[in-house]
């Protein structure tokens, strides 16, 4: 999932986290969900920590019936403080994730794919447990930017073995795993959809 180094930090720093965090926007990530192909029932959140991104879908929606959400994540001291609020959550590993094949309506990344050690395989294994028709949404930060700059400057400085990826570069990675792909906005946070070819 996370790089070794990236799992100790984040099993430290676990019970502050949430306070630390910058405050999810959950209209990136509808916007992305909307563009399924099928009705998204199962959303999992990859390399999810506490499950910012599973909250954030479930809440504010216009939906009877918000879909149920797990986390995935390597650090344990994170899942924790996930199922503590309330989000059901699996430890794994992003290139090899404990998840049947097209059994997720839509797929997560919130501000993590830059930690991600083989972002390839994690990418391949997504397709992989998309059902037809189904999304991913990755929200990340474009390094290209002046706070993206800084933000990349700080997390080394903090020790992470981050890899930040322009929108377009993402993009290309998406489409390289076999989804059909979009780059939904853009700026310092960008969001980039890859939809599962067919539908329900």
């Amino acid at each position: 999932m996370h790089g070794p180094g990236d799992v100790r930090f984040f099993d430290r720093v676990a019970r502050l986290y949430d306070r630390l965090a910058p405050t999810t926007d959950p209209e990136p990530l509808r916007a992305g969900l909307s563009r399924a192909n099928r009705p998204v029932d199962r959303v999992l959140d990859l390399a999810g920590g506490t499950g910012r991104a599973a909250r954030a879908v479930r809440v504010g929606g216009r939906e009877e019936r918000p879909p149920e959400s797990i986390v995935v994540d390597a650090s344990e001291a994170m899942l924790r403080r996930a199922a503590d609020r309330g989000t059901s959550a699996v430890r794994g590993d992003a290139g090899r994730l404990p998840v049947r094949d097209e059994s997720v309506d839509a797929v997560v990344v919130l501000d993590a794919l830059h930690h991600l050690p083989d972002p390839p395989d994690a990418l391949a294994e997504v397709a992989r447990v998309l059902r037809p028709g189904g999304v991913l949404v990755v929200r990340e930060f474009d390094p290209g930017t002046l706070r993206g700059r800084a933000l990349v400057a700080a997390e080394r400085v903090v020790g992470f073995d981050s890899t930040f990826r322009t929108p377009d570069a993402t993009a290309r990675a998406v489409a390289a795993a076999g989804l059909e792909t979009t780059v939904l906005d853009r700026g310092f946070a960008f969001t980039v959809v890859g939809t599962k070819r067919g539908s329900h």
